[in-house]
C-alpha cells in the first residue's frame, strides 16, 4: 500500500468516528423528544430525518455547497466559525456526513426509546429520581445496546461515502481524500493490486462493524422480551 492509502484510511476512520459521535450527541435528545411527540407534524419530522435515505448524495452535496457558498449568510457564518469555506475542507465533509448518515443513527435511537416501558420512568419519578438521574441511571443503561448499534450503523455508513465527499471535499490527499475516493483513483489508474488491498481492508472493517451491530441487536431482542413480560 502507498503512504497516501494509509493516510486515506486514517482520514476515513477519523471522519467516521467524528461523524458517529457527533450524531449520537445530536440525535439522542431529538429522538427522545420525537418518540414522545404525538402531534400532527410527527410524520413530517420523520420524513425530513429520513430524506437522506432516498436523495442522491451528490444532490445533498450540491445544495450544501450552494447554501454555504461564501456570499451567503450561512457561508459567512461558516467562515467566521471555521476560518475557511465549506468546499475542499475536512470540516465540510464532516458536515455533509452528519446530514448523510443522520437517519442511520436516528432510527435505532427512535426504536430504542419506543421500547423503553413508561412504567420504568414512572417508577423512577415515584422514587424521587431527578431528570438528570433518570437520564444517567435509567435511559443510558436501558439503551446501551441501542446506542452502540446506532454508533456502529453511523460508522459503517460513513466509511463507504463517495459521492457526497467528492462533491464537497474534492480529492485532496491528506485533507479530503477518503478510502472510497483513493480506491476510485487506483481503478482509474489500472492499479488493481492497490485497489484490491484497499478494498479488502474496507471490507474487513465493514464486516466487523456489521458483526458488532448484529451482536448489539441480539441484546436488544432480549431487552424487548423483558419488556413484553413486564
Amino acid at each position: 500500500m502507498l503512504d497516501t492509502d494509509f493516510t486515506a484510511l486514517f482520514l476515513t476512520v477519523k471522519l467516521a468516528v467524528i461523524t458517529s459521535l457527533l450524531l449520537l450527541i445530536i440525535c439522542f435528545p431529538i429522538a427522545w423528544l420525537l418518540s414522545n411527540y404525538r402531534g400532527r407534524l410527527k410524520p413530517y419530522f420523520e420524513a425530513v430525518i429520513a430524506l437522506p435515505l432516498v436523495l442522491p448524495p451528490t444532490l445533498l452535496g450540491f445544495y450544501l455547497l450552494v447554501a454555504f457558498s461564501p456570499n451567503t449568510i450561512l457561508g459567512e457564518f461558516w467562515q467566521s466559525l471555521t476560518g475557511h469555506q465549506l468546499a475542499f475542507s475536512f470540516s465540510g465533509i464532516v458536515l455533509g456526513s452528519l446530514i448523510y448518515s443522520l437517519p442511520f443513527v436516528m432510527q435505532p435511537l427512535l426504536v430504542g426509546f419506543s421500547q423503553v416501558n413508561s412504567q420504568y420512568n414512572s417508577a423512577a419519578i415515584a422514587l424521587g429520581f431527578s431528570a438528570t438521574k433518570r437520564f444517567f441511571y435509567l435511559l443510558i443503561p436501558l439503551l446501551k445496546s441501542t446506542i452502540l448499534s446506532a454508533f456502529s450503523l453511523g460508522f459503517a455508513h460513513t466509511l463507504g461515502e463517495f459521492g457526497l465527499v467528492l462533491m464537497i471535499g474534492g480529492n485532496i490527499p491528506g485533507e479530503t481524500q477518503v478510502v472510497s475516493i483513493a480506491l476510485y483513483d487506483h481503478v482509474e489508474a489500472l492499479n488493481y493490486q492497490a485497489a484490491h488491498e484497499l478494498s479488502l481492508i474496507l471490507f474487513a472493517i465493514s464486516f466487523i462493524c456489521l458483526v458488532l451491530l448484529f451482536k448489539f441487536n441480539r441484546s436488544n431482542l432480549g431487552f424487548r422480551g423483558a419488556n413484553a413480560t413486564s
